[in-house]
């Protein structure tokens, strides 16, 4: 009786690994976003969100026909932008920030970052998931 319980919660803890490892592969989806055509933005933050799951950035800046935009800019989550170097208070509106991103592949004003230049010049990276940006930032 014992070996048939154990059986079967070993069973179980397998199937909720598996079930908690696809859940987290989905939302970890980068595919909305454009990777192959990334973009440089330069503009004035409107607003910074520190938060679970995602850190957000609010870019006021042109797009590529000059029209100003107030972009939605995803960020990794705090923990691994942690590791990384960030801090929560390093971004405050109305600073000033150069960003290369990969735009929504829908044409909307919204963005995974891939690489941040400070108004000090200090570059920072989104974390390994996000990966590296293709164009450069200076």
């Amino acid at each position: 009786m014992k070996t048939a319980i154990h059986t079967l919660a070993r069973g179980l803890g397998l199937a909720l690994v598996v079930l908690a490892a696809s859940t987290a592969q989905a939302h970890h989806s980068f595919a909305m976003f454009d990777n192959d055509h990334q973009i440089k933005l330069s503009g004035t933050v409107a607003d910074f969100k520190w938060q679970n799951p995602h850190v957000y950035i609010w870019l006021n800046a042109p797009n590529e026909k000059g029209e100003m935009k107030t972009w939605m800019i995803e960020c990794a989550n705090p923990g691994i932008l942690n590791r990384v170097g960030w801090k929560f208070n390093m971004i405050k509106p109305n600073d000033k920030l150069t960003v290369i991103v990969a735009p929504l592949r829908t044409g909307e004003p919204g963005a995974l970052l891939k690489q941040m230049k400070l108004a000090d010049g200090t570059k920072m990276e989104n974390g390994g998931p996000a990966g590296p940006p293709n164009i450069p930032i200076d």
